[in-house]
């Protein structure tokens, strides 16, 4: 590439990031999609992970223990991972940097790239569809949901939640590597 063409899609990038999330963000002027999406926010806190990994441990015996240390320890390295590139980045979120953008609830901390509950969220959905094909569908669907409501909420950019579903998907891979179901 020649001089500046490099920086020029990067700016191209930049742009459609924020042209995207300032269009996801609008949607918070309806009535139901705030209150849907800081619901489904708040799942991918941890709450739904740690409840799934509580009932398979539960309802799926020793079978559901193994699962649930895998998605535990899988959950520990995605953590590490996430906030080693946060802390390096340091990427401000959206509604720090733009006033047009409203965000939608609290963030867990200040730093936008990338979004670690969608990393998270694909990591446990991979591990947990591994061992229980039946979840695949409806933990895909959670995912989608959990990542949209990254961007809507106007707590990270698109690529935030893409590059955090790649990290997620790399750190489950490897992780489903290791160990053999």
């Amino acid at each position: 590439m020649k001089p500046g063409r490099y920086e020029d899609a990067i700016n191209l990038l930049f742009r459609c990031d924020q042209t995207i999330t300032l269009r996801m963000n609008r949607t918070l002027r309806w009535r139901a999609v705030c209150p849907f999406f800081r619901v489904v926010s708040k799942l991918g806190n941890g709450r739904l992970w740690y409840g799934l990994m509580i009932g398979l441990a539960i309802f799926h015996g020793w079978y559901g223990v193994q699962a649930a240390i895998h998605m535990g320890l899988t959950a520990l390295f995605t953590l590490v991972v996430y906030r080693s590139i946060k802390g390096y980045t340091q990427r401000p979120r959206p509604g720090a940097v733009h006033d047009a953008i409203q965000q939608g609830t609290s963030a867990l901390d200040e730093y936008s790239f990338p979004s670690g509950h969608t990393m998270h969220a694909v990591a446990f959905t991979l591990v947990a569809s591994t061992w229980f094909p039946a979840l695949l569908l409806p933990l895909w669907i959670i995912t989608l949901l959990i990542a949209m409501s990254r961007v809507i909420l106007g707590l990270h950019y698109p690529t935030d939640v893409v590059l955090g579903a790649l990290f997620g998907t790399l750190i489950s891979m490897i992780s489903l590597l290791l160990v053999t179901i």
